[in-house]
């Protein structure tokens, strides 16, 4: 069953998002469509979350973003990683590594 973004965490959606742009810069709906695909659906996330989170992040240094013109020919922003947005994702990635790890052993012990 598809999530939406109320149960998703802050830290997740980071994630998903930096996890996203890390082969090619993407507009806002694009990045959307990446994280269903990449997620097999469990994650549809909209735009009231998708938004907020893209300007926060670029406010942070992680993403960076300009103008330019979708496959639908729509003046849209693009948003691609800095180095400091690729230094947090495999920080990220790592920690998340670790966490899924220690939640299975939690999971499977009696």
């Amino acid at each position: 069953m598809p999530q939406s973004e109320p149960g998703l965490l802050q830290g997740t959606l980071d994630l998903l998002i930096l996890k996203s742009l890390a082969l090619e810069e993407m507009h806002g709906m694009g990045i959307a469509r990446r994280i269903s695909q990449i997620t097999n659906g469990t994650f549809e996330v909209k735009a009231g979350s998708l938004f907020p989170a893209l300007y926060r992040m670029e406010h942070a240094g992680h993403l960076a973003s300009s103008w330019g013109e979708s496959e639908t020919k729509r003046r849209s922003k693009f948003y691609r990683l800095t180095k400091s947005g690729r230094k947090r994702l495999q920080a990220e990635s790592e920690r998340w590594e670790r966490i899924s790890l220690a939640m299975a052993n939690a999971l499977r012990s009696t």
